[in-house]
């Protein structure tokens, strides 16, 4: 594997750039409209993620957003099928809140868990998480959004309540507190298609010692080469057009390669 690597385009460490497909869970089923033919069933997210794992897929991101009791039980009996047919590093997120939550998901096979709303409210959580697994494991999630001031502002429960704090102020605050990674999504490009939120996503990667992965409006291969260039994320993260085959991975990282960015092949 012949890869032609330019300091500008790798991230923390000097790491190839990552790009994530992202599955919504409910009840152990893959939520949004999935277009496969060739996958017995499209609403089986351990088949789905085995596919794009195949297709070259850095890594999985499943976010459940099952509202029930059962939820625990379910979720980490998804994650053990997961990381039995799975050959890449998957995050689980959704409603994890406590380190016993975090504990039952890696036992079962995850490789990161991803919280967002609870470090929020309980800001301790990232430190007991990251003392007790490692900083590695904890991504923080924030939903964030571009007010009329031109300030980010953190969104929490899924985007719904907006709160005073500066999506910048939270993250660093959140890296002294040991995250390992930041999960960032832009609600004002998410699901338009338009490209990613540069600004947000450079001001943080430049100023941040942990990886980014930016999420919110990649429409086109040139969204990403973009958010890796002018955005320095680490990572970029998309659903729909991975979903509906709008760009298909591995012709996404061939791209990237050719605009001399460097991705795992």
């Amino acid at each position: 594997m012949n890869l032609i690597i330019q300091n500008s385009s790798l991230g923390v460490g000097g790491l190839t750039k990552r790009i994530i497909p992202c599955l919504d869970i409910k009840d152990g089923r893959t939520v949004k409209g999935i277009n496969f033919e060739n996958i017995r069933d499209a609403g089986d997210p351990v088949e789905l993620g085995a596919l794009y794992a195949a297709q070259g897929a850095d890594e999985l991101v499943f976010l459940d957003i099952t509202a029930t009791v059962e939820k625990r039980k379910t979720l980490s009996e998804l994650v053990n099928k997961i990381s039995h047919k799975i050959n890449i590093p998957f995050t689980v997120g959704g409603g994890i809140s406590s380190v016993d939550d975090v504990s039952v998901l890696l036992q079962n096979g995850a490789d990161k868990i991803s919280i967002n709303t609870s470090a929020f409210k309980n800001p301790e959580l990232i430190n007991d998480l990251a003392k007790q697994f490692g900083s590695q494991c904890v991504v923080l999630a924030i939903d964030t959004k571009k007010e009329e001031d031109g300030e980010w502002y953190v969104y929490l429960n899924g985007g719904r309540t907006k709160t005073t704090t500066k999506c910048f102020d939270w993250a660093k605050q959140a890296v002294e507190l040991g995250a390992g990674e930041i999960l960032l999504t832009s609600m004002n490009n998410d699901g338009t298609k338009q490209g990613f939120a540069l600004d947000i996503t450079q001001q943080l990667s430049e100023n941040l010692p942990i990886p980014i992965i930016a999420s919110g409006g990649g429409g086109t291969m040139q969204h990403f080469k973009d958010v890796f260039e002018q955005g320095k994320a680490d990572a970029a993260l998309a659903a729909s057009i991975f979903h509906f085959k709008e760009i298909e991975i591995n012709n996404l990282k061939k791209y990237l390669q050719e605009q001399q960015i460097a991705v795992r092949l």
